[in-house]
């Protein structure tokens, strides 16, 4: 639960007296206003309610933090007034405790804390609010009822009639998995709270303005909140696991009326693959040129719920990026692609069914070597030939189409040459070594596109 950034208040609980306060246990700096009646009352940070027959179940088990904003009709200065607060059991009027909050500004919400033995479970309470300002009080705010619950539920049943749990194999996926939460026979379970993952959120309510509390129903959060069909009974949900083929375990846990939270259940079922198949249009595309690819949807997938999509993430190009391809009446696609990695590239595809299935990733890939060749007779690759002064021709060949220049540097501490290619997209240079020894050229190509290609080392001696 959240509470916001306010400092928590300190309490005094007077027991349970029903007296009226003597003014000496009033605010020492109080209103020159007339005190008013509170309002904003909450209690456990949820709204009280008001009527006898429809109280507000509270966990109990460190007391029940009640609050109210005061009021003064003239809160001039810097005024400071209380509020008192008394609770009694509907049943019996006479039994009342009284907790006090001294020294709080008017319009600021003033909590006070009901001491948990004065609580008994399953018994219905109600309180109200009054502001205490120098000698005088307001009147009494109207009764809230509240009934405390300090016990959790038992932990749910969880069933599913198309998925078959883990120790009785694996299932064909391509559906949502209907599941069936049950309340495990205990009468007050209000709802369900489920999550793919065994962690699941808390329920929290922000603090507002002045302090208000801001309680938001958790079963409007449909992603991991649903309410029972009736107060113990039960909930069906319709979900699409995430992540495809593997191992899945759905975690779920009841909610009583007052929140508590019981121990967590899991339904564990398992799913065998649904990937789609990649298929390009020439066995093995060429580096820069548009190839055309199939996507076609896993048999099973098909069957169950036709295939709307395609999400295509490149992965190794130039430009890397996700799109969303449509598939036609039959579940297939086709996208065109420029492979442009200059050490390769690959897809990964999933598929999307009308029913909202996103099925496993396919992965398709391609390995390519953009390295030009590098020849010289005067000085072999990986040889010892030639020496100091004497000259070189080495030839730069390219392995891809379209190649317009070379860029190349011998680690002799001279900078890199650009010199362009000629008209069958080779290139060649003259080079005398100043010395004996061992020396490395480093030569890549750019194409006509402005792409610049896999560097290769040319390693030899001199000597």
């Amino acid at each position: 639960m959240s509470f916001g950034a306010r400092p928590r208040a300190v309490l005094a609980s007077l027991g349970t007296l029903g007296l009226v306060l003597a003014a000496a246990t009033s605010p020492a700096s109080a209103a020159d206003g007339a005190p008013t009646a509170p309002t904003q009352l909450f209690n456990g940070y949820r709204h009280c309610s008001t009527d006898a027959n429809r109280p507000s179940y509270q966990s109990t088990r460190e007391g029940l933090v009640v609050e109210g904003i005061p009021g003064v009709t003239d809160a001039t200065g810097n005024p400071r007034v209380g509020v008192r607060y008394q609770s009694w059991p509907v049943t019996d009027p006479t039994r009342i405790t009284t907790v006090t909050r001294d020294r709080v500004p008017p319009g600021f919400e003033a909590p006070a804390t009901l001491p948990a033995s004065a609580l008994d479970e399953g018994r219905t309470y109600a309180w109200r609010a009054q502001t205490v300002a120098g000698g005088a009080a307001s009147d009494w705010s109207a009764p809230c009822y509240v009934t405390p619950d300090k016990t959790a539920p038992a932990a749910p049943t969880v069933t599913s009639p198309n998925y078959r749990p883990d120790e009785d194999g694996w299932n064909k996926g391509g559906e949502p998995v209907e599941f069936t939460l049950g309340a495990s026979g205990v009468d007050d379970v209000e709802g369900f709270e489920f999550s793919w993952q065994q962690d699941m959120p808390v329920i929290g309510t922000s603090i507002g303005d002045h302090g208000v509390p801001r309680p938001v129903d958790p079963y409007s959060d449909t992603a991991y909140f649903k309410r029972a069909d009736a107060l113990g009974g039960s909930a069906g949900l319709s979900l699409v696991p995430p992540g495809g083929s593997g191992v899945h375990t759905l975690w779920v846990r009841s909610l009583d009326r007052a929140h508590n939270r019981s121990a967590i259940a899991g339904y564990t079922f398992r799913v065998s693959s649904t990937t789609p198949t990649v298929t390009p249009a020439v066995p093995k595309p060429e580096f820069g040129e548009p190839t055309g690819f199939t996507l076609r949807p896993a048999p099973e997938l098909q069957a169950k719920s036709p295939v709307v999509s395609y999400s295509v993430r490149t992965g190794g190009l130039q430009n890397d990026r996700t799109f969303e391809v449509a598939a036609g009446a039959d579940g297939t696609a086709t996208v065109d692609l420029a492979l442009d990695g200059i050490y390769g590239g690959n897809l990964q595809v999933t598929s999307k069914s009308a029913n909202g299935w996103v099925s496993d990733q396919a992965w398709w890939s391609i390995d390519y070597d953009t390295t030009p060749t590098v020849a010289s007779n005067a000085y072999p690759e990986n040889r010892s030939r030639g020496g100091a002064g004497v000259p070189g021709t080495f030839t730069f060949t390219p392995k891809v189409k379209d190649v317009v220049s070379y860029t190349y540097t011998f680690h002799n501490g001279a900078p890199e040459v650009t010199v362009p290619a000629d008209a069958d997209h080779t290139a060649t240079i003259d080079w005398t070594p100043a010395s004996d020894g061992w020396h490395d050229l480093t030569v890549y190509a750019t194409t006509r596109s402005g792409i610049q290609l896999a560097p290769y080392d040319y390693f030899f001696t001199v000597g």
